[in-house]
């Protein structure tokens, strides 16, 4: 993958951090899934611009960002199935 191509795919994963953040700040009812889904997704493709422009720091971060969204995707995802599973 050429430099410029691992740049245009963490400007896109920037985007959807940053979309993310904003939603929680404007929102009045956040949909904590979408939420989790957006960071989970922009922290996976700035990791996959990362593989090209490797700055360590950044990358542990990115890590860290993807494993925390994956907890609260799972436990948005359980309370979705607990609150269903109440309605019937």
């Amino acid at each position: 993958m050429s430099s410029f191509a691992a740049d245009i795919i963490g400007f896109v994963g920037s985007f959807f951090i940053v979309a993310a953040f904003a939603y929680s700040n404007v929102t009045k009812a956040m949909n904590v899934l979408l939420f989790n889904i957006l960071n989970l997704i922009g922290a996976a493709l700035l990791t996959i611009s990362l593989t090209v422009n490797f700055n360590l720091p950044t990358m542990v971060l990115e890590i860290i960002w993807m494993a925390i969204a994956t907890f609260g995707i799972a436990k948005a995802l359980i309370e979705r199935r607990k609150n269903n599973a109440a309605k019937q």
